[in-house]
């Protein structure tokens, strides 16, 4: 009895043995199969070349802040009250036009007082002219003394010098009431009224604020190699993104034709600082807005775009494969697998962007999600450029 249980017993081990080795024999050929399959496993991802382009850059720019080269205030020249005023806030005004009357009531009593000084003088001119000459004709004719002489002519001459002084007290006078009409210093628009009819100023008080901003200027400041590729006069384009709201500061009246916030200014190079024959790491460059549309004035403006107009051609990549801040691209090797390798840019147009250093023209880059990614994995790549 004893026997058959060993062998039983026995029988039972060695199946159990044998079940127990197929299974792990089973595992290892599926963790073999595995491995394998994870090892020829290709990853489908998209991709484009690197490629030369003509490429228009567009800066996008946080905040510009704009200003007039033709802002001035119109200046009482003398004290008195405001009279008369000929214009309103916003009005169009000319250099020379006048703008508010003063009227200053110590001139016309002091001009009247000039005259008569004149009159006064004059008479005594004449008197000392006619004693002049008489004594002149006497001392032809030795009957008269030399000291009376020169008397008579000290006299004259002492005349003809008050009458000048009373004539250059009067002139004096003159301006100083023609300085009672306060003109405008420039073409433009009346900004700002400081001061009301009725109110009495000093001689140098502003009294309006007058300002131009048809055209208006920004500066930026650039590195060396981007100003390099400027040039004074080359044009620009710059739009406002999303639903820029243009608040008025100064109120000034809108141009005809103005598209709102669908409007694009045009921009030109003013000037670029240094110039371009002295040596700067970092030069500043003044940019010009063309603003006869009447939307924007001298202040800040946020969320900016400025479009070069003229295209240059550079090697270029979707900034759709630029990755860790436009640092990384991953690029297809030969072997069809990834490389994650760190690159030079320049500037984009929003699609592409130049590529300064670190590929070169013909390699592939990934275009598609690249989170995740890592160099040496297996990928196939499918190019979605147009004409790939």
């Amino acid at each position: 009895m004893k026997k058959f249980y060993f062998i039983g017993l026995a029988f039972i081990l060695s199946a159990a043995i044998a079940i127990i080795s197929y299974g792990a024999y089973l595992n290892e050929s599926g963790e073999r199969q595995i491995a394998k399959r994870m090892e020829s496993r290709s990853i489908p991802l998209q991709g484009e070349r690197a490629k030369f382009r003509n490429l228009r850059p567009v800066f996008v720019l946080d905040t510009i802040n704009l200003s007039s080269d033709e802002m001035a205030d119109a200046i009482a020249l003398i004290d008195g009250r405001i009279e008369n005023a000929f214009i309103k806030k916003n009005s169009n005004v000319k250099r020379g036009q006048i703008l508010f009357e003063l009227i200053n009531e110590d001139i016309p009593i002091k001009i009247k007082q000039a005259e008569s000084s004149i009159a006064k003088a004059q008479a005594q001119l004449l008197q000392a002219k006619n004693s002049f000459e008489r004594y002149s004709r006497l001392k032809d004719k030795n009957a008269t003394s030399l000291e009376k002489y020169d008397e008579a002519k000290l006299n004259f001459e002492a005349a003809e010098a008050n009458l000048i002084e009373a004539q250059a007290v009067k002139e004096q006078l003159l301006v100083q009431d023609s300085r009672q009409e306060v003109i405008s210093p420039i073409d433009g628009e009346i900004l700002i009224l400081y001061k009301q009819i009725g109110a009495y100023v000093t001689a140098g008080t502003p009294i309006a604020l007058v300002g131009n901003f048809e055209r208006l200027n920004f500066s930026l400041p650039v590195e060396d190699a981007e100003a390099r590729r400027l040039s004074i006069g080359e044009n620009f384009e710059l739009n406002f993104r999303n639903s820029h709201s243009f608040k008025k500061a100064y109120d000034t009246e809108y141009g005809a034709g103005n598209l709102g916030n669908e409007q694009i200014f045009p921009v030109y190079v003013k000037e670029i600082m240094p110039d371009l024959n002295q040596p700067a790491a970092m030069r500043k460059v003044v940019f010009e807005i063309d603003n006869r549309v009447g939307i924007l004035e001298q202040q800040a403006y946020s969320s900016v775009e400025l479009t070069r107009m003229t295209a240059h051609n550079a090697l270029t990549v979707p900034l759709s494969a630029m990755s860790d801040n436009r640092q990384y691209v991953f690029v297809e090797t030969a072997d069809n697998k990834i490389e994650r390798r760190k690159i030079s840019v320049g500037a984009d147009d929003g699609k592409y962007i130049e590529v300064l250093s670190g590929l070169r023209e013909g390699e592939i880059v990934i275009t598609s999600a690249t989170k995740g990614l890592e160099d040496g994995m297996k990928v196939t790549v499918t190019l979605t450029e147009v004409g790939n």
